[in-house]
Order: C-alpha cells, then structure tokens, then sequence
C-alpha cells in the first residue's frame, strides 16, 4: 500500500476543522501544571508533536477546586488563558490543530489536592481505592450528592470554560465524559443512584451530558466540540450493568448534535468489562468517530481503510515519539515511553524525546 492509498494520513474534516492527517493525539494527563497553571514547557511539548493531525489536550479543570492530580491544567481564569495561549500559538506556527479536553473530576478530586474543599458526584459513593495526595496515598473520600441547582451551575462552568478556551486559541473543545470522572459517573449506574431528572434510565443518566454539550455548543459551535466515552472502563470503581445498550443509546442520541467527532476507548484498563464496542459505535453514530486504546501503527492502517473508525487516537506512541507521524510513515523504530516520568515535573520525560536522526 503506497502512502497516497493510506487513508491514515490522508486529510479529514472534524466538524468544522481540517486536519492533515487521521492520526490523533490522546489526552495524556501529565502534570506539569504548577498551580494549575499552563506554562512554556507545555507549549514546548505540544508544539513538538504538532505533525499529529490532531492534539488533544491532557484533562483541563473547568472550574477551581476540582483537582485530581494535584498539577493539573486549568482553564477558569485569565491567566491560564493567557498561559494556554502559549501551546495554542506554538502549535499553530507549527502547522497543528489542537483541541482542549475540558473536565470536573467530581468524586476523584480529593479534598487534599483542593484545600479541602469536599468532593461532589450524583450520588454519595466513593472510589474504592486511595489516591496520591500532599499527605501520601489516602482512600478516596465520600463525595457530597449535587443539588439540581449544583448542577446547572457546573454545566455554566462547562459553557464558560468553552468560551475560555476558544480566547486561548484552541480549534476546539473535547469534553471529557469518561474514565470515571463527574460526567462518566452521571452516565454509568455504578456510581449514580439518583432517582431525580439525572437518574434511573439513559436519558437521565445522560441528561447532563447533553445539557454540557447544548451549552458548549451554544458559545464555540457544534462543528468545534468532540466527547469522549469509555463504556467498558473500570478505572475509579466505574461499571454499567448494560455497557452496549448503554452506548447504542448514546451514540445515536449524539446525532442530533452534529459535533466533531465521537472519540470511543475501547477496552478497560483492567480487563474487567469486555464487549466490541466500536462496531457498535460505528453502526450507531454517523458522524465522525475517533477510536482510542492500544492500537498499533498497522491496526490503525486497516481500521482506516476499512472504515472502522475515521481516526485513530495514540497516547504514549506520540508521548514518547514527538516524530510518530515521520516515524509511521517511514516504518521507523520508536523511542519507548518511560513511565517513570509520566507524571513527573520538568523536562525529563517530556520534551527531551529524540526526534528521528536528520542526517
């Protein structure tokens, strides 16, 4: 197969925006956010990997307090604004798209990470394991059930937090609705037990999703906003007694929005809920669909020209490889990622990646 007959690198429209080629960096939470606030580093590091058709950016905080990882990116106040502009910037002199991946981390925000200001999620249900706080590993703690009010108020912080990153200069907005965080943990019936407007069946597990998209939508333009489900996903104590139904319900009830894309993991981190999930998304949802987890070079080619999925997203490959486009292209080895340094601070680990030899 010659690289003009691989529809892996070949250009795509999401939604309102044209991407040079199908292959997309994961959000990839990283911690180098000091304060929450985005700096030069980051810039350095998307930039860097700006050949990738599309870069989506590590999970962001839309509103203060809600931190899950301590040095985590936000996105509520001028100046993370003004520090995202950086990347943003740095990426589009470099030719890339980059969209924000815009979150609340609900019950995984521990109260030691945010001044112990206390979790919140649709039911009062805790992670059942600990987490890395200032104090060491501790258990998650009980989250406080939302009121409606609650709500309504978190989906404005979703909406501003919108219109925050389009003044940053990003193309777009993925909203993050999965891996067990607030969004996911209204979706899935593990974790809501409501038995109001937000509970019970899929539309009103749902409800919130749908009123996040309504109001993103609303300010930056279906064309400019993508969601990202993870219907099999254990990760932070999540589960749903009917994941496929659960997901055919939700693919086709995102048509009516019109968005980007629809970005589906399609496995779970520990193997616990096993389904084919994206032949169920494919056949559901008629827009774009972006596909994620553990996919190699070569099984991306044949999703591609088999019209599987319409891009695929890579996490650690493009961590570790800045050049993965270059590299795939010219089946060139890759560097190995080194989890050591995932979520350490500084450089190492980071943007000191070797690009391929250019002599």
């Amino acid at each position: 197969m010659t690289l003009a007959e691989n529809k892996l690198f070949q250009a795509v429209s999401v939604g309102d925006v044209e991407l040079a080629n199908r292959i997309v960096m994961a959000p990839l939470t990283r911690t180098r956010a000091p304060n929450h606030q985005p700096n030069a580093l980051m810039a350095e590091y998307y930039a860097q990997r700006a050949s990738t058709g599309l870069l989506i950016t590590e999970c962001t905080m839309v509103s203060e307090g809600t931190s899950s990882f301590g040095d985590d990116p936000g996105i509520y106040s001028q100046q993370q604004i003004e520090g995202w502009k950086l990347t943003t910037k740095a990426v589009h002199k470099a030719g890339g798209r980059i969209f924000m991946q815009i979150w609340h981390g609900g019950r995984a925000a521990h109260p030691l990470l945010n001044g112990g200001k206390e979790a919140i999620a649709p039911s009062a249900i805790a992670i059942e394991d600990e987490t890395h706080t200032p104090e060491g590993k501790k258990p998650y703690t009980v989250p406080r059930e939302l009121t409606v009010e609650e709500i309504k108020a978190i989906v404005a912080d979703f909406r501003q937090a919108a219109i925050n990153a389009q003044e940053a200069g990003f193309d777009g907005v993925e909203i993050h609705a999965a891996n067990g965080y607030l969004i996911d943990q209204f979706l899935r019936d593990s974790a809501n037990k409501r038995t109001d407007q937000y509970g019970g069946s899929f539309e009103n597990r749902s409800r919130f999703l749908r009123e996040v998209i309504e109001a993103v939508s609303e300010v930056i333009g279906n064309g400019r906003v993508g969601v990202r489900l993870s219907p099999l996903n254990s990760f932070n104590s999540m589960k749903d007694s009917d994941p496929v139904a659960w997901l055919t319900y939700l693919a086709t009830t995102l048509n009516q929005y019109q968005l980007a894309y629809l970005h589906v993991m399609r496995a779970d981190f520990f193997g616990l809920q096993k389904a084919d999930v994206i032949s169920v998304a494919r056949e559901a949802y008629q827009g774009h669909l972006m596909v994620n987890m553990g996919y190699s070079a070569e099984e991306a080619i044949e999703v591609t020209k088999n019209n599987q999925a319409d891009s695929i997203a890579f996490g650690t490959s493009i961590l570790a490889n800045p050049d993965f486009v270059e590299r795939i292209k010219q089946g060139a080895e890759l560097n190995t990622p080194d989890q050591n340094t995932f979520y350490t601070p500084g450089a190492e680990g980071y943007t000191d990646y070797p690009f391929m030899d250019a002599s």
